[in-house]
């Protein structure tokens, strides 16, 4: 890596131009959000992906990408119908993009956690809020300074905002074996079989997995623990449903078991007490989601990460809390 040195001068040369700041914040930020644009596009392989994550329209991505191409006069990628492929010289800045991200982010992170407690922020990812708002709320009645925000999704999407440095800490049922990642367990949670107070099922407090076979399963979207752990139970059964939903979020879910459109496996802490629900286990298998909170190794230490951690109890049957790996 390469530094410049600038010089730095008492007084200006005669006829020397005084450079406008607010101009010059002005450019030095719309040449970063184009940077961003594309170097999001150049990771995802799609505009609309790229647009979700940035949380700007598919319009302003492909703007801000063409407006860089024509301010430098280069191509960064070769358009051919719906797909887009790094050029040569798309390919060579993308590593140089990728760090001036990775810089900005880290000095975000070192300016939000540099403090006494007393200021700052925290950013958190979650795929499921029994755990993460119950550590909310203890974090905030004891650091009521600290600003906490609260994204959520599934454990793929969650964790990959932690990779790309969009959140600080992320809680997830997917265990991950990562070098970049450390970990502490936060708690065990049994998946049970959700029905209506209507259905075939709903007079038993635990069926066989088989019993599924003649349902309609409706399932969470590809990437979702919860749904990788029955994929697992029923492949071990040999048990194929009579039929399958796909839903894409667990709010969504429940909703549909309370309107009787199927059943479902849903982590029991998960269920909502409702008049319309029963809620089964099942007497030959003992799925279960382990939740984890995770951060970046290279994180491990910074004073907010450390204190929201200290406050996670230990999960029954662990002797301690803290960092796993």
């Amino acid at each position: 890596m390469q530094s410049i040195r600038i010089p730095l001068h008492r007084g200006r040369r005669p006829g020397a131009r005084r450079l406008a700041l607010p101009l010059a914040t002005s450019l030095g930020r719309m040449l970063i959000a184009q940077l961003k644009s594309f170097f999001m596009v150049a990771r995802i392989g799609s505009v609309t992906q790229a647009a979700k994550r940035l949380g700007l329209s598919q319009p302003t991505i492909t703007a801000q990408i063409r407006a860089l191409e024509e301010a430098y006069g280069v191509e960064l990628f070769h358009r051919g119908g719906r797909r887009l492929a790094l050029s040569d010289a798309g390919l060579a800045l993308l590593p140089r993009v990728e760090a001036l991200v990775q810089q900005e982010t880290e000095i975000d992170f070192f300016l939000r956690h540099s403090g006494d407690l007393r200021t700052g922020s925290l950013r958190v990812g979650a795929t499921a809020p029994y755990y993460v708002l119950e550590l909310i709320r203890s974090f905030s009645e004891r650091f009521p300074a600290i600003d906490v925000s609260v994204v959520t999704g599934n454990s793929q999407e969650v964790l990959e905002a932690l990779q790309e440095y969009r959140v600080d800490i992320a809680t997830s049922s997917q265990r991950v074996d990562d070098a970049r990642l450390s970990r502490v367990l936060l708690g065990v949670d049994p998946l049970m079989l959700v029905v209506h107070r209507t259905h075939a099922l709903a007079g038993h407090t635990e069926v066989a997995v088989s019993a599924l076979a003649g349902c309609r399963l409706l399932m969470r979207e590809l990437g979702s623990t919860t749904r990788i752990a029955t994929e697992d139970m029923l492949a071990q059964a040999r048990v194929s449903p009579a039929a399958q939903m796909e839903i894409g979020s667990r709010e969504s879910i429940r909703e549909a078991v309370i309107r009787n459109l199927g059943v479902s496996v849903i982590a029991r802490h998960e269920v909502p007490s409702h008049p319309d629900l029963r809620v089964l286990g099942f007497t030959d298998a003992s799925p279960c989601l382990h939740e984890y909170l995770y951060c970046l190794r290279e994180r491990r230490g910074a004073r907010l990460i450390d204190a929201f951690v200290a406050l996670a109890e230990p999960p029954q049957g662990q002797q301690e809390s803290g960092w796993d790996r």
